[in-house]
Order: C-alpha cells, then sequence, then structure tokens
C-alpha cells in the first residue's frame, strides 16, 4: 500500500472515537448521578452499595475522556483505543459467564449492545489501521522506535 494510504487517517475514526467519549461521558456521569438507574430499567433488585456502581460509573466516564483524547490522533494514541476494545471485549464475556453461573440476572446485559457491541467493529478497524500505520516500512515516524513515536528513543530524551 502506498505510504499516503497507509498513514493518513480516516475522519470516521476520529468521529467514532469522539462519539464513544461522549456516550462514555453521559454513561459514566448517569450513573454517578442516579446509581440505581440501569438497576431499575432492568428491574434488577439494587445492590447494597451504591457507591461501588457509582465507582464503576467514574470509570466508564474516564474512559470517555481517554477516547476524546485518542480521536486528535487515533495512530499515535492507539494504546487507549486498545484498552477499551479489551474492556468491550472482556465486559460481555464476563457478563455471559455470570449468567451461565447464575451470578448474574440477564436483565442486566440490557446496556451491552450500546455500552459494548456497537463499538467492536470500528475499534478493530481502528487498531488494525495504527498496526498497518505503526508497521509500513515506508511511512516515516509511524514504526515502533522511530522519531514520534510512543515508546522511540526521541520520547526516551524528552523524559
Amino acid at each position: 500500500m502506498p505510504p499516503s494510504l497507509v498513514t493518513a487517517t480516516p475522519p470516521w475514526m476520529r468521529k467514532w472515537l469522539i462519539a464513544a467519549g461522549i456516550y462514555n461521558l453521559l454513561w459514566g456521569a448517569l450513573t454517578v448521578l442516579r446509581p440505581m438507574w440501569l438497576f431499575d430499567l432492568a428491574s434488577i433488585e439494587p445492590p447494597n452499595y451504591p457507591f461501588i456502581w457509582q465507582c464503576v460509573g467514574m470509570i466508564v466516564g474516564v474512559y470517555g475522556v481517554g477516547y476524546l483524547a485518542a480521536a486528535a490522533d487515533p495512530v499515535r494514541h492507539w494504546p487507549i483505543v486498545l484498552v477499551g476494545f479489551l474492556g468491550k471485549i472482556f465486559g460481555p464475556i464476563g457478563y455471559a459467564d455470570g449468567v451461565f453461573r447464575g451470578e448474574v440476572p440477564a436483565g442486566f446485559g440490557i446496556t451491552i449492545p450500546t455500552n459494548d457491541l456497537i463499538w467492536w467493529i470500528p475499534f478493530a478497524l481502528i487498531l488494525v489501521h495504527a498496526w498497518r500505520c505503526h508497521h509500513s516500512k515506508s511511512a516515516p515516524g509511524t514504526r515502533p522506535g522511530s522519531p514520534g513515536t510512543i515508546g522511540s528513543p526521541s520520547e526516551a530524551v524528552a523524559r
């Protein structure tokens, strides 16, 4: 692939990360401010310690900040996208395991489509694009160890 095709970040990647950031900030804020909303929506017995669920909301909101930061340069900030992608994969796996074991009511998965599933393809495509950019032999500044990339010698000197 010519370098310009490998290194150019399509605008849709930034838009998806901005959407993910806004979504996570809103979901997180709602959960911090009204920790029982999901339990009410799913008609599930609320937890005895809502502050634990508020911590989940805070973590989700922090991911939103990360996605907004990554939207500025998805290729450079691919580790943020990777961490989010892994969470969006492992969250539903943990949910399914909990349902299988009878520890989590099935209704608790009501937000899995919007919290996790819709982000799988865009995040995966962003990661594939970043991988291609970082492994393109003809694109300066995009290979691991080259100036301007995370973990490069120039970055170590800057610290």
